[in-house]
């Protein structure tokens, strides 16, 4: 088993992708994790677990209870995340090579597990197409948000190069040479005046504009996306992770596909949850149980 998370490609560039190895173990499981997929716009971008919380609806999913204001997770949520959906597509994989003999190559994104994660609270208001509605559980917690002209983005500044991007982004270069925010440790200790600065600079122009700005300086960044404007959003449907389906008793509805995609045995959502007693006869059959007994069985009501 092979497993890396580098960004799209530059694992082939380095000699190591799964077309490199393969010819070396054909049973090999390969495992590419990446923080927004391998094709879209946003696929070659620098990640970090906060732009992932913004893009994937989690910051607003936690928004300010009276302010409506999106808010970050205090925990890494996405990056956990993901090394568990990894885990998990792993063991499947290694349980189908079991079976089958054959390894495969298993692709999966940070944005992916963590929408497929939060989809089942965060989501269920947007699940039955057709029938919308804003299902908010506002939480409070502290965060990577930042207000622009006309919504919010959020920005990571870890490196001191991106620190430094950032500066000069913001037309703020003396902020470069202020010890105060001259290393990563410095920068943690005078978070609070550092965030707010941040915040200062960034309230003058649109979020389209800081982020295009941003992008080229190669300062990791995103949009805080509401729950339906992530529905639309071109690095999600790049994915192809929102699939709509016809429930046959509820009508159209949306869900996300298994968010790691297995190149040998591919999954998908082969029908909805089963009703109460749907697959009963089904079951009992499969335990050698004939239509004689189960029909004295739901008779005496012991199964349903």
């Amino acid at each position: 088993m092979f497993v890396q998370n580098f960004r799209p490609g530059a694992a082939k560039r380095m000699g190591i992708g799964e077309s490199d190895l393969r010819p070396f173990r054909q049973d090999m499981v390969y495992v590419s994790i990446s923080g927004f997929g391998e094709s879209g716009p946003y696929a070659g971008k620098r990640v970090y677990d906060p732009i992932v919380q913004a893009l994937s609806g989690l910051a607003a999913i936690q928004a300010d209870r009276e302010s409506g204001r999106p808010r970050m997770l205090r925990l890494i949520v996405p990056d956990k995340l993901t090394g568990v959906t990894a885990a998990q597509a792993i063991t499947a994989a290694l349980f189908a090579r079991e079976r089958s003999g054959r390894g495969q190559h298993v692709r999966l994104s940070m944005l992916d597990a963590t929408i497929a994660f939060l989809w089942p609270e965060g989501m269920a208001g947007f699940t039955w197409v057709g029938d919308e509605t804003e299902r908010a559980r506002p939480q409070l917690a502290q965060d990577l948000v930042f207000e622009t002209t006309d919504g919010f983005i959020t920005v990571g500044t870890v490196s001191d190069a991106e620190w430094q991007a950032f500066a000069r982004v913001t037309d703020h270069p003396e902020w470069i040479e202020d010890e105060r925010f001259a290393s990563a440790n410095a920068r943690v200790t005078h978070v609070t005046e550092r965030l707010a600065l941040m915040q200062h600079a960034l309230r003058g122009r649109s979020s389209a504009e800081w982020l295009e700005r941003l992008d080229a300086a190669g300062v990791p960044c995103a949009p805080i996306l509401s729950r339906r404007e992530l529905l639309t959003h071109p690095q999600i449907a790049a994915n192809r992770l929102i699939v709509e389906d016809v429930h046959p008793y509820a009508g159209p509805m949306r869900q996300p596909r298994p968010a790691a995609r297995f190149d040998a045995t591919p999954a998908a959502i082969r029908r909805p949850a089963p009703l109460l007693g749907q697959h009963t006869d089904e079951v009992l059959g499969e335990l050698g149980i004939g239509a004689p007994e189960i029909a004295a069985l739901r008779a005496g009501e012991v199964v349903g």
